[in-house]
């Protein structure tokens, strides 16, 4: 194995673990890099954080245009294609910034291997937000990383490298000044699409934005004035992004997106609304119930639209129990039950129909209670059942 320190760069050891092929490439801004790679710590046991062959994709980036991880970009500038390599790198190159970048990637990659959404989009809020505020990640050993940041080692196998003319650049290879002006764009034609019924094209409109937005806020710090703009836009694509799921039936992918804005930014009306729609969905009662009421709270004028809601889920909730309540009809009763308790018998007569003085007796399955709430029809407000 071929052992030295990388030239030029501070902190950085280069090991060779297999050699590559042909000469070194030419690396320019725009070059596309494919590659597989490893973090483990500097621990004893070498503890594996990340393997990208665990997710099941290589990793592609971008020359000159890598949401601040330039340290890997000055790695793989340094390698041969076939080539795999060892870089122990001090704390010292790793900055703030590019280890929370790091660790947002590190999650990302984590919930793709999870099985959940790869667009990940709250990467942000409960991601890079997070780790300025200390919060926790989900992962006990990235936490770990967070609190205490320590020297890391990438390896690398470099798979292909494409120059600028030789592929198509997709929303996330732009430049950041070409990712904002794509953003109203795609904005513009996912409500388009929303409006003609074609949920599933305008999910996908409403995804490509906020990729857009996502690779520019990650250059940004977390609560600034840059960022907290960027985060109501993302917030905007979001719930219409969501407003598309509940059309297509994906009400717990609803939930989870609106709770995470809930949980960052209290106070999102069309976040309680949407989630309030998801609730009853999935027979949620309560929950739906209170999501209503704090959209009154936050909005006294979607009264109207709120008391068609709650009739609407009161009538759902009464023929659910009344389809419960004809399922169990046909059961046949519990028998008694004859238990054996230290050697002397205690009989338990389930079918005591006389109820002690401090009993309460329920009304039967299914049964509504004696009083209900009349509520007046009337047609839903436009204003949280569109696309904006």
């Amino acid at each position: 194995m071929e052992r030295a320190l990388l030239r030029g760069v501070e902190g950085v050891k280069k090991t060779i673990l297999h050699g590559g092929t042909g000469d070194l490439p030419k690396f320019v801004t725009g070059t596309k890099v494919t590659f597989h790679f490893r973090t483990l710590l500097c621990d004893t046991e070498q503890t594996v954080v990340d393997d990208s062959r665990k997710v099941g994709v290589p990793m592609e980036l971008l020359i000159g245009n890598m949401f601040k991880l330039e340290i890997w970009e000055i790695l793989l500038t340094s390698m041969r294609i076939g080539e795999v390599a060892q870089f122990w790198c001090d704390i010292t190159p790793l900055d703030d910034m590019i280890f929370y970048v790091f660790l947002s990637l590190s999650l990302h990659l984590r919930r793709i291997a999870d099985g959940k959404d790869p667009v990940d989009w709250h990467v942000h809020t409960c991601g890079i937000a997070n780790m300025f505020a200390y919060h926790s990640l989900g992962y006990p050993d990235l936490d770990e990383l967070q609190k205490e940041p320590q020297p890391l080692i990438f390896v690398l196998e470099l798979l292909k490298v494409d120059q600028p003319s030789e592929y198509t650049r997709e929303s996330w290879a732009l430049s950041d000044e070409e990712r904002m002006k794509a953003v109203p764009i795609l904005h513009g034609q996912g409500n388009k699409l929303f409006k003609l019924g074609r949920y599933e094209e305008a999910t996908n409109k409403y995804r490509e934005a906020i990729i857009c937005l996502k690779n520019v806020q990650t250059k940004e710090k977390a609560w600034e004035a840059p960022w907290l703009k960027l985060e109501k836009m993302f917030h905007t694509l979001t719930l219409n992004y969501c407003q598309c799921l509940l059309r297509l039936g994906q009400y717990y992918e609803v939930l989870e997106h609106t709770t995470d804005i809930i949980t960052h930014h209290p106070g999102v009306l069309k976040a309680y609304y949407l989630r309030a729609k998801a609730h009853m969905e999935v027979w949620n009662e309560a929950e739906a119930k209170q999501d209503f009421q704090k959209v009154l709270e936050l909005d006294p004028t979607m009264a109207k639209t709120v008391r068609n809601d709650l009739q609407l889920l009161c009538m759902r909730m009464e023929e659910k129990r009344e389809e419960e309540r004809l399922k169990f009809k046909g059961m046949p009763s519990l028998p008694d039950l004859h238990i054996e308790c230290a050697g002397s018998p205690l009989d338990l007569d389930w079918q005591r129909t006389t109820p002690s003085s401090d009993w309460q007796v329920a009304p039967p399955l299914g049964e509504p209670p004696t009083k209900h709430v009349e509520y007046s029809t009337g047609i839903k407000s436009k204003a949280h059942n569109e696309c904006k």
